[in-house]
């Protein structure tokens, strides 16, 4: 008993040493040029254009052709979802494409909200501008930006949006969003040279929000926008408010998370582990290791050879919705892969579901959205981002069925201004999507809370 604590104690004192050396760095960044050629003479076109969604008869003809061109592959008998996208569900949904879906009406729903274009640094930038309706005498809105991730969209914001701009609860805040498209992904500009990362993206989204006006912003992200956000943080600590995310893998492991998982387990108070936390961390073999090997095969193609597997995607709706799909029912939750139709339409419609794959189709952009890996992971993992702390006030989103699970020690040792840590009642991976009122409760009550600090000081 004495010896288990004092291994306790030597434990929690390194622990505590270790968090309490770093010191405050800010990353550094410079202007890029990720258009075409050389750039221009002359200073950055900073005119703003508003932008429509819009189809046309041309592409829909051109889908349906490709669709009716497909060449089915059964399945396995009792594969379910084990060996990727079920061949006989996937026929159901591309018939529901091909003949209920309807574009038209999806690309209305699209343009509710107001889009604009911008040039920065050579990439024309797409993004949602959503203002309040109506604000409190004597209050204003809150800047906030909101970045999604891959394969997902800026539409994933779409049921979150109005309860951030138009909260029903009198105490509320209310909120001025901004949601815009990675250079590359759905309608902003891909990238023409290598080497745009997150970065790159955090600092054109920071030329983005001057631009629209904002000192000052609060900032969301999960999935590549946890990251974007994250880096945006790291650039310009003074103008994020605060940091929201939902997402939040350990990008510098250390000693301190080594040893959770080596003891964690046997001694879980010791690194304030939850019962959730045994369960989704242990046997760490199985949960660590095995499970993420299952599910990250696609990284491993898209963070070495993007452009191949790329191609065919984007010559072929039908293997560009089973891509796509395929991890909104895993991503959701790993039970799913157990189930013949994925458990796609137990937390989404198919017209959501839908929507999201045509912003990639008629956009064309799954090819350029694959190399954000490419650019991310190919810098090798000790980018001087990945081995900086953020001090910027943070909440966390802890969904159960996120990815990989990440426990409270393990968002600190980054984020060590950690405002709010709350484990949510349900949600896996495309949260914000899946359950915008628990997101939208979260982010609410995190704000409030810096905002009711910062008036304190």
């Amino acid at each position: 008993m004495f010896t288990e604590l004092l291994v306790c104690l030597l434990i929690g004192g390194l622990i505590c040493f270790l968090v309490q050396r770093s010191r405050k760095q800010v990353l550094k960044t410079e202007d890029g040029w990720w258009g075409p050629g050389a750039p221009p003479d002359g200073g950055e076109d900073v005119t703003i254009y508003p932008f429509k969604v819009s189809t046309s008869d041309k592409e829909l003809e051109d889908l349906y052709t490709r669709i009716d061109q497909t060449r089915p592959v059964p399945s396995l008998e009792d594969s379910q979802f084990n060996y990727g996208f079920n061949s006989q569900y996937l026929q159901k949904v591309v018939s529901y494409w091909r003949h209920d879906f309807d574009w038209r009406g999806q690309v209305d729903k699209l343009n509710q909200y107001s889009h604009f274009k911008t040039n920065i640094e050579g990439v024309n930038i797409h993004y949602l501008h959503v203002k309040p309706k109506k604000v409190p005498v004597g209050s204003a809105a809150i800047p906030l930006i909101m970045v999604h991730g891959w394969p997902g969209s800026f539409y994933e914001f779409y049921g979150l949006i109005p309860l951030l701009t138009e909260p029903t609860e009198p105490h509320d805040l209310v909120f001025e969003v901004v949601c815009p498209s990675i250079p590359g992904y759905g309608f902003s500009e891909a990238p023409h040279k290598k080497g745009f990362d997150s970065v790159c993206a955090a600092h054109i989204f920071h030329k983005l929000m001057r631009r629209l006006g904002f000192q000052q912003f609060y900032a969301h992200g999960g999935d590549w926008g946890w990251l974007v956000t994250t880096n945006m943080a790291q650039l310009q600590p003074k103008t994020v408010r605060g940091l929201h995310v939902n997402f939040a893998p350990p990008s510098k492991p250390g000693l301190p998370l080594a040893l959770s998982v080596m003891l964690g387990n046997r001694f879980p108070k010791l690194f304030g582990f939850t019962d959730m936390d045994v369960q989704r961390l242990y046997p760490c073999m199985d949960k660590l290791v095995v499970e993420t090997i299952k599910e990250s095969g696609y990284m491993h193609i898209q963070a070495t050879k993007p452009d191949t597997v790329g191609r065919g995607l984007n010559d072929s709706p039908v293997g560009l919705a089973a891509y796509i799909l395929e991890k909104f029912s895993t991503w959701t939750s790993r039970d799913f892969r157990n189930l013949e139709d994925g458990g796609l339409t137990r937390k989404f419609s198919l017209d959501d579901l839908l929507t999201n794959v045509m912003i990639y189709w008629t956009s064309g952009c799954i090819v350029s959205s694959m190399r954000f890996y490419k650019e991310n992971f190919g810098k090798g993992l000790n980018a001087p981002h990945s081995k900086m702390t953020v001090f910027v006030p943070t909440g966390f989103a802890c969904f159960p069925n996120e990815l990989m699970h990440t426990p409270k020690l393990w968002v600190k040792q980054k984020y060590r201004n950690l405002v709010t840590f709350t484990p949510m009642a349900r949600g896996g991976h495309f949260a914000a999507m899946e359950e915008p009122q628990l997101m939208a409760e979260d982010i609410q009550k995190f704000i409030k809370l810096v905002e009711k600090k910062k008036k304190q000081q």
